[in-house]
């Protein structure tokens, strides 16, 4: 029952309708002398105050829940006083604190970031990290930031920006949602990354810069099977829009999991995007069919890089065995091929929908898993043929800082820009019922989602977190991100020892992993023991 009204009288208008139905009572009430005027003017403005609601294009919120929207904006007006008694404090809230969303907000929607009387972080309290700075600081003439990305084996190399879209396909996200980021993308100048949904008609409205992400399930370039089909990939892969193209091994979130799609929820506009038939489960296997082998792989990535004209072809994983990892970079070595750019996806990533299990226990955290990928890459003398992208709550100007210390070369951000687009954190991205249009297929609900006024947010949010990268930058005497290293980034141990990321962190030796001299930690443990011809251990470790 409450499914067909919230078809016919979506039940989120309630509030708005009840309104209405009240006032027209109230109305012939008064006519004949049963209601004061002063009530019926005041739901008078009700009524107009809902009407506009459902007009306006600023939030999302009060599109979908016009008149009833409006408590969550009191509530946020009235928190400064009232916070410590019922409303959670800046820094509890996860996966992303108060204070974290209403950054991204903030500089969304072009207003201050600035914030008064100090810090509000624990400064004594272990793990809190700050960056040094110089008493001569630098000065840099722009925020827009340029990774050359593409190798000897590219044709056709692309300057991504410092931060960029990560993975979110069409159908975990609203139409309306990918159309914002889309044209944010293309007016900020930096790129979007489809996810493993394929390039839909919604990607290409806008024809911004495109990462067309391509997972187990090669949606888009499938035969009936579910197998690689060549021709379709290029028919995809040659369009201009198209700049880069990202093997999915695994993701943050749920690595090694895999997906299903319910048939019920497989539209038509989907199931074109995906090459897939409609109203039929779309299965992403836990693993891909194209290769078994870390060599296979990287034939694989030759195969694409071909069919592509020469566009740079990368991977993006989630660090799981690590001897599975070593198997690929023994086999860079060994074959010579080498993926234009990896994209290292900390276990922290989010994703619509997974099992707990997955998303509290499995995978390697961004910090150990992208300085194992540039460690590895620099003890084979590879690192300058391989660029490295990096995602897994990268919010703010400082964790933008801090990645690139630990070794990436750009930033890749999904969260981020969802809340630029207006999420809100409701965590119901797997129900269908997202109050902001983010989120959701139905189309009475993703119509909140106003396209130019949410991509104006996202190339806001964009330009402002870069603005914040280049004054940090500014700050510690550098003049490039190229230049940040770990001993720039400090680290409170405890209340009385404090360390520098390098000391932490040791780096490895340039060339060291192609001599015989002794190694540390994961290297001594398992880099014997991969293989570039199998992804199993050579022998059973100890």
């Amino acid at each position: 029952m409450l499914n067909w009204i919230d078809q016919r009288v979506p039940v989120r208008y309630l509030a708005f309708f009840a309104v209405v139905a009240l006032w027209v009572l109230s109305a012939l009430q008064w006519v004949v002398g049963q209601a004061s005027l002063a009530w019926v003017l005041m739901l008078t403005g009700l009524v107009a105050l809902g009407v506009h609601d459902l007009q306006q294009t600023r939030h999302a919120i009060l599109r979908n829940y016009p008149i009833l929207g409006h408590f969550r904006f009191l509530l946020e007006f009235i928190r400064p006083e009232l916070r410590q008694y019922f409303i959670e404090g800046d820094g509890e809230a996860v996966p992303f604190s108060r204070s974290q969303r209403s950054l991204v907000y903030a500089r969304a929607k072009g207003e201050s970031d600035k914030r008064p009387f100090g810090t509000q972080m624990n400064v004594k309290e272990a793990g809190y990290e700050w960056l040094t700075h110089s008493i001569s600081p630098s000065v840099i003439a722009s925020h827009d930031f340029r990774v050359q990305v593409g190798g000897a084996q590219c044709l056709h190399p692309y300057n991504i920006s410092l931060f960029n879209v990560s993975a979110m396909s069409f159908g975990a996200l609203s139409a309306n949602a990918i159309m914002a980021l889309n044209l944010g993308a293309k007016k900020g100048g930096f790129a979007h990354d489809t996810g493993e949904g394929s390039i839909s008609r919604y990607h290409r409205e806008h024809g911004g810069d495109l990462i067309w992400e391509i997972g187990s399930g090669y949606f888009g370039c499938r035969n009936d099977d579910g197998t690689f089909n060549p021709d379709r990939f290029r028919d995809n892969a040659l369009s201009p829009q198209v700049k880069m193209i990202e093997i999915k091994l695994s993701q943050g979130a749920k690595p090694g999991h895999g997906g299903v799609l319910p048939g019920p929820k497989v539209t038509p506009e989907i199931a074109e995007a995906r090459g897939v038939p409609v109203g039929v489960d779309c299965v992403s296997p836990a693993a891909h069919t194209s290769f078994d082998s870390p060599m296979g792989l990287l034939h694989f990535v030759q195969a694409l890089r071909d069919l592509s004209g020469g566009k740079p072809v990368g991977l993006k994983l989630c660090i799981g065995h690590p001897w599975e990892w070593f198997g690929i970079a023994k086999a860079m070595h060994q074959t010579g091929i080498y993926p234009d750019f990896i994209v290292v996806d900390g276990a922290e990533g989010g994703t619509g929908a997974a099992p707990v299990e997955f998303t509290d226990h499995i995978g390697m955290p961004l910090v150990e898993g992208l300085r194992l990928v540039h460690n590895t890459l620099v003890g084979l003398n590879l690192r300058e043929h391989v660029r490295l992208g990096a995602s897994g709550k990268i919010i703010s100007g400082f964790d933008v800082i801090r990645t690139l210390a630990l070794g990436a070369d750009w930033c890749n951000s999904a969260r981020g820009f969802m809340f630029a687009l207006g999420c809100i954190q409701a965590q119901t991205c797997h129900s269908g019922n997202c109050p902001t249009g983010v989120t959701t297929q139905d189309p009475h609900r993703q119509v909140a989602l106003v396209v130019p006024s949410k991509a104006d947010r996202v190339s806001n949010f964009h330009r402002q977190t870069l603005e914040s990268v280049r004054e940090m930058l500014q700050a510690t005497g550098l003049l490039r991100p190229d230049e940040l290293k770990l001993q720039h980034i400090m680290k409170r141990m405890s209340e009385h020892r404090v360390q520098n990321l390098s000391e932490l962190m040791p780096s490895i030796a340039a060339g060291s992993l192609l001599t015989a001299q002794a190694h540390e930690g994961l290297f001594a443990q398992y880099w014997h023991l991969a293989s570039a011809d199998q992804f199993q251990l050579k022998a059973s470790a100890s």
